[in-house]
């Protein structure tokens, strides 16, 4: 367990060396356009925004292969270590016949669908519609085909706002 524990403060580490530069160079820069600013007396946000996604753009662009390179390690190191490493560990693999012996999800798995005769003439007629209850069987009529349809059952709940 340990193992990743320490997988995991490695990504924290990995992802703060990668967001620190670009957060530092967007602090000095928003400082020293906050200083000019306050010289000046111009307080205009756009004038804090444009320099600091230049300088942070800029950031990525030179230190790219960097993050690259340091992205790429940690994801080799955790491969290794999910298809090498913990499947040859006994403490972290579960044994071949566990869920022979245990159903984990047996209290989720019921059947909810009783078998009855509803059920057994649909299985039976593959084709048909099956209906839950008499009175919608009783208000379906096929389409008509001519010049002027009438309109099918869902169409006409439709109309009468059922």
């Amino acid at each position: 367990m340990e193992i990743l524990v320490e997988y995991l403060a490695k990504g924290f580490i990995t992802m703060l060396s990668i967001s620190l530069p670009c957060v530092l160079v967007a602090a000095g820069i928003g400082l020293v356009v906050g200083i000019l600013q306050a010289v000046t007396q111009v307080q205009e946000q756009t004038i804090a925004a444009a320099p600091k996604i230049i300088a942070v753009f800029l950031t990525i662009i030179i230190l790219g292969m960097l993050y690259i390179r340091i992205l790429t390690e940690y994801f080799t190191e955790g491969t290794n270590l999910a298809f090498n490493v913990i499947t040859r560990s006994a403490n972290y693999v579960l044994p071949e016949d566990y869920y022979f012996h245990s159903k984990p999800f047996a209290s989720e798995m019921k059947d909810t669908i009783k078998r009855g005769d509803n059920i057994d003439r649909i299985m039976k007629n593959p084709g048909k519609i099956p209906w839950s209850e008499q009175q919608f069987k009783d208000k379906y009529t096929p389409r008509s085909k001519g010049a002027d349809p009438r309109p099918n059952f869902i169409e006409t709940n439709r109309m009468l706002g059922r």
